[in-house]
């Protein structure tokens, strides 16, 4: 029978049911919130619902050319530096080769004067000029490391082109504006991931970054690196590479690249699992490249089309153009579904994420 006894025990109960669950919510354990990766726009994922869809950030190949040339001068321990403080995924490199065989970061073969200066701070440097010197003088396989390290290469080649550029110390390579030799660049990358000083998500990008490696060889001058090279087994230069990959263990975190395609197929004898990638000034044909064994077209931005492309993708080679600085000129090959850009300029490319 429902009586006030009845309605007094129901009410009795809803009450408990109502101070037990407050309780239990106020007592559970608070979960962090869950964050989507950041993502950009591109026509090249899955989802075709609506007229932009989503590429995510984590999948595309953020490259710093010569470090970061567009804030710090290019190819110095400075500028790779900066380009990890942006976290960058793969630090872009040229290499050229020394009068006594050391593998060094440089994109030019000769040193010049727009670029380096002889270390005001030495009495008796024993390296040429750069500003008299006739440039066979000045040539990186004329020049030992040790002549090499006495220059200091912090001038801006191109303030015009490069506005922002500085040449103000970092914090773990200071002012050493020096040319560095490869090995010497594997090792400060393991500093930087360890140095506490560095954010912990800096840190244990710098662990896993990726090195793309270009051979600055040039079949029209072939004097530019001078070693043993046949055109199709290693050279001293290829060898050398190789020996340092192997030195530091990161084999599984580089990218061979060059326009002299015989250097990339004289790589894959000694390092047969190495990535490789074929630059390109011409459209090339796809096929012929996915048979030899390339997995990256780097192609110059301007020969980026929907059917190279799709041609690319069908061969699964990924697309990767070369050097793009302009924000609206990177989200146009974004959207285009291109995997990755070297750019001069990764706070700018990083900074799409915020649009």
């Amino acid at each position: 029978m429902f009586n006030r006894w009845t309605f007094a025990r129901i009410l009795f109960t809803s009450v408990l049911l109502v101070v037990a669950v407050r309780v239990a919510v106020f007592y559970a354990p608070v979960t962090a919130p869950t964050h989507s990766p950041v993502q950009i726009a591109s026509p090249t994922t899955a989802d075709q619902s609506g007229d932009m869809v989503v590429y995510p950030l984590a999948n595309f190949d953020v490259q710093g050319h010569r470090g970061a040339r567009g804030l710090k001068p290019e190819s110095t321990l400075p500028a790779f530096e900066t380009a990890l403080d942006y976290n960058v995924d793969t630090l872009e490199i040229d290499l050229h080769l020394t009068a006594d065989d050391v593998v060094v970061i440089w994109h030019d073969a000769a040193v010049t004067p727009d670029k380096c200066r002889l270390d005001p701070a030495l009495t008796e440097p024993t390296a040429p000029e750069p500003s008299t010197a006739p440039e066979r003088e000045r040539m990186i396989r004329q020049l030992t490391f040790a002549q090499i390290q006495e220059y200091r290469c912090d001038l801006n080649p191109d303030p015009g082109a490069f506005p922002d550029q500085n040449n103000e110390p970092t914090a773990l390579a200071g002012d050493d504006f020096r040319i560095v030799s490869l090995d010497q660049l594997f090792s400060f990358v393991e500093s930087y991931a360890a140095n506490v000083e560095k954010l912990s998500s800096l840190r244990q990008n710098a662990a896993v970054v990726h090195f793309n490696l270009e051979t600055k060889r040039n079949p029209r001058n072939p004097a530019s690196i001078g070693d043993d090279f046949d055109g199709e087994s290693p050279g001293t230069f290829e060898r050398a590479i190789v020996e340092q990959m192997q030195a530091h263990r990161v084999g599984n975190r580089v990218t061979i690249q060059s326009f002299d395609h015989r250097s990339l197929w004289a790589i894959r004898q000694i390092a047969p699992q190495v990535r490789l990638a074929a630059l390109v000034t011409d459209t090339p044909t796809v096929a012929t490249l996915a048979a030899q064994g390339s997995t990256v077209l780097s192609p110059h931005a301007n020969l980026v089309t929907p059917t190279l492309l799709a041609q690319a993708h069908a061969h699964g080679i990924k697309v990767i153009p070369w050097t793009v600085n302009d924000p609206d000129e990177m989200q146009r090959l974004i959207n285009m579904g291109v995997d990755g850009l070297i750019t001069d300029r990764p706070d700018l490319l990083l900074a799409l994420e915020k649009r």
